[in-house]
């Protein structure tokens, strides 16, 4: 069964991250979220279009850290930690 996405803002964010043990000051948050040079952020944050602000997918924002950390565990020397 799919659930319906969950919709957070940057404060929402920056606090879910903080539950993980990621404290992030709120310009750092900001400049996550922001385009850089080519139109690219480093989240996949989004502008709403009904608020103007932005919003990222919250199963979105935990996934991007899972899939480094699984990844930095498979590329790590130490294969008890696979």
């Amino acid at each position: 069964m799919n659930r319906a996405p969950c919709y957070i803002g940057l404060d929402e964010a920056r606090a879910l991250l903080a539950e993980m043990g990621i404290v992030l000051s709120e310009r750092q948050m900001k400049r996550a979220a922001e385009p850089d040079a080519r139109g690219q952020r480093k989240l996949p944050f989004f502008v709403d279009p009904i608020e103007g602000r932005l919003r990222i997918e919250k199963s979105d924002l935990l996934r991007v850290y899972f899939d480094l950390q699984n990844n930095a565990r498979n590329t790590a020397r130490f294969p008890s930690l696979n």
